[in-house]
């Protein structure tokens, strides 16, 4: 992925971002709060060799205690330094457990020992350092006394004693704050880095090229205002939407339909609820609206709603014609612009599948080749059911409508081998629910219709009204 397209996942996982930072700072908080105080204190030594009578002894005495220093710093966590230190100062430590709370350290060419000393109680670390260091200065001159002679010839002097601090070392709330604010926003970032490597769904127009092979005809932006006017190129025809699907009608004149099925074709889906139904009433309007004597027919006899979206009546259509109980001219009901004419579903029959794939629904698409210059037939999805898939190879081919954010991947390539089954062809994919950048003036979010909306609606007559519907806007 390129620096925008970063930037992309960054703003689409905001949240997830936003809540692993919050988690990180409580987190840092709740550490720090719960974090029991502890002190250090630091005390210094000396180490040297006693007075020398010439130059050369004390450039030997110097060297002498140079590589020796190394040693006492090591020698100041042994037990031999650290148990008269808690039997002087009544600690309950071992001497194991106290040196785990102290450290030496000597800086490099100096003859300085360092020691610091970890305690809860900062007077406690300070007698604890001093004394420390008063038992390594007698250890050491036990050590070094030479056989039979007076006294040892190294020196061990303080020259720094432990003060007792007047702030903790642990917790440090601010580091801590700013650690847990830094490491929230790491695994956030990475989380949604994550999160869209392991996202299948389609979202982009390449991304649906690049799996489908297929042209993209049309691409439907999501827009907001969706539920409330689903009828977008009649109740809305200067928005940028309605403009999309007069685009899609453009690109339709290229597509090679003259087949066995002659102007006639699918528009389906893979699942339910990318907006099929929706695309094919407004197509069949924006053909309409071109001159194109246009007939809409409801294939989908499982879940009927073409007739629910333009407020027809649908007891009696498709399903009426192919069982000879109503002539086509019968059934037809015009809606809007003279050249709109609508085929409602009719009765959902007990089997649909056999009923569109029977040589009435052959003869019948005969006959919409004579009447009609383009007969648009929303069908059933074709993951769920083989009824699509059936239209697709009785007509000119099938034109995919693919919602964005909604349907996988594997689910896309599961509905094109459904249709290379048959033998139908792929006309085009439509991409609907496009959401597009935000540096456009046009501006979506995600519609969720799961519950009754007020809608605007476009009667047969062509005049707007309302009524109460479920599942509408972009969702078929």
């Amino acid at each position: 992925m390129g620096l925008a397209e970063y930037l992309g996942v960054l703003k689409k996982h905001k949240v997830l971002i936003g809540v692993a930072v919050v988690a990180g700072l409580l987190l840092a908080v709740l550490l720090s709060v719960l974090t029991t105080p502890r002190y250090q204190a630091v005390s210094q030594v000396f180490v040297s060799t006693r007075e020398s009578e010439s130059v050369n002894d004390l450039v030997a005495g110097t060297t002498f205690t140079s590589q020796r220093v190394k040693s006492y710093t090591a020698l100041v966590t042994s037990p031999r330094v650290l148990e008269p230190v808690i039997e002087d100062l009544g600690l309950t430590d071992t001497p194991e457990e106290l040196a785990e709370r102290v450290t030496a350290e000597s800086p490099e060419e100096t003859v300085l020992i360092s020691i610091t000393v970890t305690d809860e109680a900062p007077s406690t670390a300070a007698r604890t350092a001093d004394a420390i260091a008063a038992s390594l200065a007698s250890v050491v001159a036990d050590l070094e006394q030479p056989s039979g002679a007076a006294g040892s010839p190294v020196e061990i002097s303080a020259v720094r004693n432990a003060v007792p601090p007047e702030s903790p070392v642990t917790p440090r709330p601010m580091l801590n704050i700013a650690l847990g604010l830094l490491g929230g926003l790491i695994v956030g970032v990475g989380l949604a880095v994550l999160r869209e490597a392991l996202d299948t769904r389609i979202r982009t127009q390449s991304d649906v090229e690049e799996l489908t092979g297929a042209s993209v005809v049309g691409a439907i932006a999501f827009d907001e205002d969706a539920g409330q006017q689903p009828l977008i190129v009649q109740g809305s025809p200067h928005s940028r939407r309605a403009e999309a699907f007069r685009r899609l009608r453009t690109n339709l004149q290229f597509l090679e339909v003259d087949g066995d099925g002659g102007r006639n074709f699918v528009v389906t889906s893979s699942l339910p609820g990318e907006g099929k139904s929706t695309a094919s009433i407004n197509l069949a309007i924006a053909l309409a609206d071109a001159g194109t004597r246009v007939l809409l027919v409801d294939g989908d006899l499982r879940r009927p709603s073409v007739s629910k979206y333009l407020n027809l009546e649908g007891a009696v259509g498709l399903t009426t014609v192919l069982i000879g109980r109503a002539s086509l001219a019968d059934a037809v009901q015009q809606w809007g612009n003279p050249n709109l004419h609508v085929l409602p579903s009719g009765q959902i029959p007990p089997n649909p599948s056999e009923l569109l794939g029977s040589a009435q629904m052959a003869k019948l698409l005969t006959q919409l080749e004579e009447e009609y210059d383009v007969a648009v037939i929303d069908s059933a999805p074709l993951i769920p059911v083989t009824d699509g898939a059936i239209l697709a190879k009785l007509t000119g081919g099938a034109i995919l409508v693919v919602g964005a954010g909604m349907v996988h991947k594997a689910q896309v390539q599961e509905a094109l081998r459904a249709l290379e089954t048959v033998g139908a062809r792929v006309l085009g994919v439509v991409v609907n629910r496009l959401m597009e950048p935000e540096s456009t003036s046009y501006h979506y979010r995600y519609y969720e219709g799961d519950g009754e909306h007020r809608v605007q609606e476009m009667t047969p007559s062509g005049q707007a009204g309302d009524r109460e519907v479920s599942e509408i806007g972009n969702r078929s």
